[in-house]
Formats: structure tokens, sequence, C-alpha cells
């Protein structure tokens, strides 16, 4: 099996929307992408394999150390990472950018809501609008940079979105994603928030959190994005739907699964790479 099959089987497994996204590419990028994509989930799901913070930021060590050029010696033994080096080198990706995405995934590792919407979109930007960006770069580099400011508000909202459709994953482990400041207006705080009985604040927080998601996905929308470029921008396209759930569940969030079946997401994808809208 070649690094590129290899990330590809292992993208289809861990994040099947970005892997349905990278087959509506075009198929001389699908390579790129897909080891982009893949480094992605890698370190995404570093919280949902260790039991501790330590061992996930040692973890994300390794990789911050592959990208610095001080790789431990069975890095490229791992084919993501390979794959992620022959990447950066041929598409002139940034390592800088990745190495600023494992910054910000430390985060998950840790129970603390973030302090304020800021803090939630500086999250936001340095992992899914950078995301989106490196991918743009990979398809077009003279057009990536045109497509930067929807890239940075579509990260915001899928990101937000995200975050929705894993609350129930996220409130038993004891996480809250929505900022303190979005709490406060709500009158809640993190403990009251994951008590789960004031359903009508709760209900609110929510409202507020997905306003401010729906705000970004509006802006984003405003913006041209290059047809050369869109591509990176298929996975946005689920974005909306969830929020849109997450407003009408409300505090039933906690208990709801809002995710929708395998086909319908399959079919929204298809829809925006077919009308380059998200």
């Amino acid at each position: 099996m070649t690094d590129t099959d290899a990330c590809m089987a292992m993208l289809r497994d861990t994040d099947r929307d970005r892997y349905l996204a990278c087959l509506l590419s075009p198929e001389d990028k699908r390579p790129a992408l897909g080891a982009l994509y893949a480094f992605n989930a890698e370190i995404a799901r570093i919280r949902d394999s260790v039991r501790d913070p330590l061992p996930g930021e040692v973890r994300m060590q390794w990789w911050r150390d592959l990208l610095e050029g001080k790789p431990h010696g069975e890095s490229l033994a791992n084919p993501v990472a390979a794959a992620l080096l022959s990447t950066i080198d041929t598409h002139k990706l940034p390592r800088q950018t990745l190495i600023d995405l494992i910054e910000a995934r430390i985060f998950d590792l840790y129970d603390d809501p973030f302090a304020d919407r800021n803090a939630l979109e500086g999250y936001a930007g340095e992992t899914a609008s950078a995301l989106i960006q490196l991918a743009s770069i990979i398809l077009s580099p003279s057009d990536s940079a045109e497509g930067a400011q929807a890239a940075g508000h579509a990260g915001v909202a899928q990101a937000m979105a995200g975050m929705l459709l894993l609350m129930p994953l996220h409130l038993r482990r004891g996480q809250v994603y929505i900022p303190t400041d979005m709490l406060s207006a709500a009158g809640l705080d993190r403990e009251t928030f994951l008590e789960g009985k004031d359903t009508a604040r709760i209900g609110a927080a929510i409202e507020i959190f997905c306003v401010h998601a729906q705000d970004h996905l509006e802006k984003a929308r405003q913006e041209q994005v290059p047809k050369a470029v869109f591509p990176a921008f298929i996975p946005v396209g689920l974005a909306g739907g969830a929020i849109a759930r997450a407003r009408k569940a409300g505090a039933d969030l906690f208990d709801r699964d809002i995710q929708p079946s395998q086909l319908r997401r399959q079919w929204q994808l298809g829809k925006a790479s077919f009308t380059r809208r998200f």
C-alpha cells in the first residue's frame, strides 16, 4: 500500500466527509489533499486516544518535531507523516501554519472553555480556516489569496458547526466549547451548563452560539471564491444544516444526535461541489 493509499484509507475511516470532499476534487490534487486532511484527522483524534492531557501533548510534540525538521527515528515509517512532508515540499505549504494548527489543538486536551468569542475565533482560524487555506494553496497557489477572506469566515462557521454536532460527546467528557462570555450572556457558567438543568438558559446559550456561527457563514458566502480553489470549501457545505438543526434542538442538543445520515451528507457535499455554493 502506498502512502497515498494509506492516507485515503485512514481518512475514509476517521473523517468521511473530507474523504468524500477529496474525491470530489481534481484527481491530480487528491493525493496532496488526502495527506493534508489525514494529518488533520490524526491531530483531531488525539483527545480520543489518550486518557490524560500529557500523553496527548507528547503525541502532538511528535508531529511538531516532524514539521520543525527534527523527526524521530520512526517518523518516515508513518505513511501520513511521509505523505505530509512530500506534500509540503511539492506545494510549498507554510510549515508554521501547520505547527500553529497543532498548537491550537492542545486546547482539545483540556476541559477549560474559551474565555471569549475572540479566543474561539482564534482557535477556529488556526484549525478549520487554516486547513481551507492550505487546501487552496494545493489546488491553485495563484488563486488562494483571493479566497483567504472567505476561508477565514467559512472555517469559523465550519468549526462551530462541528462543535455543535459533537456537543453530546463533549458534555460526557466535561468539555464546553461555548465561550465563557456567551455563557454569561445567557446567565450560565461552565458548571451550570454542564449540569444541564436550566434548559431555558442552556437553549439561550446555544442560540447565541448558533447565531454567531451563522453570521460567519453568511459573511463567507458573500465573498468571492475562485473556481479553482472551491473544492477546499466543499466540506463547509454541511455547516449550514448543522447550525439550523442545533438551533431547532436547543437544550435537547445535549441528548440528540443531529448528524444526518451518511447518504444525506454525501448528497449535500455533491451539491456543494456541483453548484459551487456552501
